[in-house]
């Protein structure tokens, strides 16, 4: 990938920005919107421990999100895919937590229990852009 053309990818993320998980139960995929979080050059999600989701990513934690992207006549996208991780280290948890605002809605502090961090290693990225009929999927 391009300098230029990851500029111009990753210049559709935003610290927060709602997008649509996939993830698989069993042979099954299951997809689902959720909040991604772009902070520090990262993606990561919060969620629930009793959430479906971490349960199917103990038994195969590849994922893929999309985020749709548009203009006032036409619409493109950005599907992620990679693994997710779940991560237990609570100085990295903390400092979330202080950034991301939503969290504090859900959880009580960085050390809740049902307070899940996961870590996304992006792995792959597809790319249409806005308008176009052809997407270029490309190595990170």
């Amino acid at each position: 990938m391009t300098a230029k053309l990851k500029k111009e990818i990753f210049a559709y993320f935003k610290q927060t920005q709602p997008v649509y998980l996939a993830t698989n139960d069993g042979n099954e995929p299951r997809v689902r919107p959720v909040t991604l979080i772009w902070f520090e050059e990262k993606f990561w999600i919060a969620t629930g421990s009793s959430d479906a989701k971490v349960k199917q990513l103990f038994s195969n934690d590849n994922i893929e999100f999309c985020l749709p992207i548009k203009d006032d006549k036409n619409m493109g996208y950005i599907r992620g895919a990679g693994i997710a991780e779940i991560m237990e280290d609570l100085e990295i948890r903390t400092k979330i937590a202080d950034n991301i605002e939503f969290i504090k809605h859900f959880w009580q502090d960085p050390s809740d229990p049902d307070f899940v961090l996961l870590h996304i290693d992006l792995q792959e990225i597809e790319y249409l852009p806005i308008g176009q009929m052809l997407a270029t999927r490309m190595k990170i």
